[in-house]
């Protein structure tokens, strides 16, 4: 555009907001130039990792969960793209924002190398007791990635899934969702301080964030699309390599992390929240899957072991 067209662009934009061409022209001339690490705010971001002990590798612990968080927020923007889109998404639309986010989650899978051979399993031991009861189970944009991504039955524990439906409620469909396992005592019942300071914080965000999505998660909005667009071969590979990155790809780089620090055969350390992990992270038992009316009858069965 040439500059006279450029200035009447912008004076029609300010118009419409109501603030004179001239004042905003003023504004410009006495503002200062946007630098780096002012637009990145480099120095709020690299004043956030604050280490617990003397223990030197456990920066490298924080960095690498602050990073995680960063990229979760990512895949929920882009997963926003298709939920919250008001127009119809065509499966050029959604194949792309799927393989980014599926990207995201191709780097976080790759990036438990920086943690598990970036960090001595002799400081990781001496620092992990300070960081008790928090763990990354505790991570509530991951569960909001799961509520945006599939409809509430694919995340309930499998043991209890005939037991609910789209009749029930939010809050009961809660009460059963895979996760909790992780956090409950299968004798008494009763959940861990570290549920129960998650819940604290999170359950009504949850409640809300489950209602909102419930009719717009990633399995629906897919299966709201015309017949012929659910069938393109591009978009149900993305879809498929989304399920399969996040609910087995990431579970287990994830799960053989945790080997190499808490591992060692019947001398199995509990993780920081207290929970069996072997059992409760392994994809096989945690059968969540974001889109099984893709994957066939043997895929089902043998899931988290191909």
């Amino acid at each position: 555009m040439k500059r006279d067209e450029i200035l009447k662009a912008i004076e029609e934009k300010y118009e419409k907001l109501g603030v004179p061409l001239e004042t905003m022209l003023e504004g410009l001339l006495h503002s200062t130039p946007i630098t780096y690490w002012d637009y990145i705010q480099t120095d709020a971001l690299l004043g956030l990792q604050i280490p617990r002990t003397t223990q030197k590798d456990e920066m490298v612990f924080i960095m690498y969960h602050q990073v995680n968080e960063l990229l979760f927020k990512m895949i929920l923007w882009e997963i926003d793209q298709i939920s919250l889109a008001k127009e119809t998404v065509s499966a050029e639309k959604f194949s792309k924002h799927l393989m980014r986010i599926s990207r995201y989650f191709d780097m976080l899978c790759s990036s438990f190398d920086v943690m598990g051979d970036g960090m001595d399993v002799e400081q990781y031991l001496k620092f992990r007791n300070t960081l008790a009861p928090a763990s990354g189970f505790q991570s509530a944009q991951y569960r909001k990635i799961e509520f945006a991504s599939t409809e509430l039955i694919n995340l309930i524990d499998a043991r209890y899934r005939d037991t609910i439906d789209r009749n029930s409620s939010f809050r009961n469909a809660f009460e059963h969702l895979y996760w909790q396992a992780a956090g409950k005592n299968h004798k008494t019942g009763e959940k861990s301080i570290l549920i129960q300071l998650f819940e604290k914080k999170y359950m009504g965000d949850f409640i809300d964030f489950m209602e909102d999505y419930n009719e717009c998660n990633l399995s629906k909005k897919f299966q709201q699309l015309p017949e012929d667009v659910q069938k393109n071969p591009k978009l149900i590979k993305a879809m498929r390599h989304y399920d399969y990155t996040v609910n087995v790809k990431w579970v287990l780089a994830h799960y053989n992390a945790a080997g190499k620090y808490l591992g060692g055969g019947d001398k199995d350390l509990e993780a920081t929240g207290g929970s069996n992990w072997r059992k409760y992270m392994h994809p096989k038992y945690q059968r969540r899957i974001f889109f099984p009316y893709l994957w066939s009858k043997d895929e089902l069965k043998n899931w988290g072991t191909f």
